[in-house]
C-alpha cells in the first residue's frame, strides 16, 4: 500500500502523559484535543493512575526505560510537528525525556507543569519539580503553569520569604531558559479568568474570559494541547494561544459532570454544535 506524502498527512503531536481512567485529564484529554483539532496523536504513557471525577487516588510510574523505548520506537517511524508534556511521574523520566527531545531542538514544545491534582493531590515530588526546571524549561517553546504553578516553578529557596508577582515569576521563568510562559489566571480570584503570555520583553498578550461556573477536570491539560495542536498547524506562538484559549472555553463551556466530581471539558463541542444546527 502506497503511503501518503508528508504534505497530505495530518500534523503529528507527541504526548507524554500519565493515562487517566475518567478520559477527562491527561494522556486521554491531550488525545481527544489533538484529534478534535485535526492533529494525529503518538501517546507515550508516564505514568498509571487511579483516580475518578472526584480526585487522584494512587499514581504508579512507569520504569524510564519504558517511557524511553515507547518515544524512540514512535521517532524513528513517524515525522513529529510538535511535543507536548503533561505529568511526567519521577525526575527520572524527566531525565531520559530530556534526553530525546535535545535530538530534537527544532520541533515545538509545550510544557504543561502538571504539579498537583484539581482537588491539591501532589503529582510531583521535589526532585521531580527540580529535574524539570533544569532539564527542560531550557529545552521548553512554551510553558502553561496556573498561577500556584508559576509561584512553586520560580521559587528562590535560598531566598528567605520569597513571594514574587506571577509577572516576575514569569520573567524568572523565561531566564531559566524557556521562551515563552503563559500564565493562566484560573486559580485567581478575579471576576474574569485573565490569562498573560509573557517573552523576552515581557508581556506578549493578555486575554481576558469570562469565568465559568464549577470545577474542570482537565482544562489545563486541555489548553496545553490546543496550543501545541496550532503550532504544529504553523500557527505563530500569540496566535497559537489566542486560539487554544478560545477552544479551551468553549470546551468549558460545554462540559459536562458525568460522576460525582468535577466537570469534564466537550472537546468535541463543535461536532454537536453542528449536530444541533442540523436538528
Amino acid at each position: 500500500m502506497a503511503t501518503a506524502p508528508p504534505d497530505l498527512l495530518p500534523p503529528i503531536v507527541m504526548t507524554f502523559a500519565a493515562s487517566d481512567p475518567t478520559g477527562g485529564a491527561g494522556l486521554q484529554a491531550d488525545i481527544l484535543t489533538l484529534a478534535s483539532m485535526g492533529c494525529h496523536p503518538l501517546s507515550v504513557v508516564t505514568a498509571l493512575t487511579i483516580q475518578d471525577t472526584g480526585g487522584v487516588e494512587d499514581v504508579l510510574p512507569i520504569d524510564a526505560d519504558w517511557v524511553a523505548d515507547q518515544a524512540r520506537a514512535l521517532l524513528e517511524d513517524m515525522p513529529i510537528a510538535a511535543f507536548k508534556l503533561g505529568m511526567l511521574g519521577s525526575a527520572e523520566v524527566v531525565s531520559v525525556i530530556a534526553e530525546i527531545l535535545a535530538d530534537y531542538p527544532d520541533i515545538p514544545l509545550v510544557l504543561d507543569p502538571v504539579l498537583a491534582s484539581g482537588r491539591g493531590d501532589a503529582l510531583a515530588d521535589d526532585e521531580t519539580i527540580a529535574a524539570m526546571i533544569e532539564l527542560l524549561l531550557p529545552q521548553t517553546t512554551i510553558l502553561t503553569p496556573n498561577s500556584l504553578e508559576a509561584r512553586r516553578l520560580a521559587l528562590d529557596d535560598e531566598v528567605e520569604d520569597d513571594d514574587p508577582d506571577l509577572a516576575e515569576c514569569a520573567r524568572r521563568l523565561v531566564a531559566g531558559g524557556c521562551e515563552f510562559v503563559l500564565v493562566t489566571g484560573t486559580h485567581a480570584n478575579t471576576a474574569q479568568v485573565v490569562n498573560t503570555l509573557y517573552g523576552d520583553d515581557g508581556v506578549v498578550r493578555s486575554d481576558r474570559w469570562e469565568r465559568l461556573p464549577g470545577s474542570y477536570h482537565g482544562s489545563g491539560c486541555t489548553l496545553a494541547s490546543a496550543i501545541a495542536a496550532n503550532l504544529a498547524n504553523g500557527l505563530e506562538i500569540a496566535d497559537a494561544v489566542r486560539d487554544a484559549q478560545e477552544y479551551t472555553w468553549q470546551a468549558l463551556a460545554a462540559g459536562f459532570r458525568p460522576g460525582m466530581g468535577q466537570f469534564i471539558p466537550d472537546r468535541f463541542f463543535w461536532a454537536r454544535n453542528e449536530d444541533k444546527e442540523d436538528a
